[in-house]
């Protein structure tokens, strides 16, 4: 499979990617935990059904130290007893933020309150930033089909 438009190979694409990455950066640098900025990355990914990102975020997360057992259980967070209530909160903040276009009245409030009794603002602020950031790279290689199964952990830096 191929992808529909080559992104790495294209100087628009570059500087596009280069600006979301900068972006990034200052998220993981946050003091939003690395494994919430992995789940939440994870779960985006399930969601907008990106391959080339949740091949991607898996892998990166299994290399820092996430077991297999809450990288498979994920896409089942409400029923799976692995996810802390801090860890519950983002994934429904991102599973609500995600789906904005499914819900007329976007995020509820009790999704926010739930999010900020376990962030402070500027966690909140990394995790909207971040939830923000993956659904547009999401968008991106879902429209041009980049294929997934080939990343090697730590690839991008």
């Amino acid at each position: 499979m191929d992808a529909r438009l080559n992104v790495f190979g294209s100087p628009t694409a570059g500087k596009v990617l280069k600006y979301f990455t900068s972006a990034g950066k200052v998220v993981s640098d946050s003091a939003l935990p690395e494994a919430t900025q992995e789940l939440v990355k994870i779960r985006s990914s399930q969601i907008n059904g990106c391959g080339f990102c949740l091949d991607m975020h898996t892998k990166d997360a299994a290399a820092a130290g996430e077991t297999s057992a809450r990288l498979n259980l994920v896409a089942a967070w409400r029923e799976a007893t692995v996810f802390t209530e801090a860890e519950r909160a983002a994934l429904e903040l991102t599973e609500q933020g995600t789906r904005i276009a499914d819900a007329a009245g976007g995020v509820t409030d009790e999704a926010w309150a739930n999010a900020a009794k376990h962030y402070d603002e500027e966690q909140l602020t990394a995790l909207v930033s971040l939830i923000a950031l993956i659904n547009a790279f999401n968008r991106i290689n879902v429209i041009v089909q980049q294929p997934a199964g080939d990343y090697q952990p730590g690839q991008f830096g």
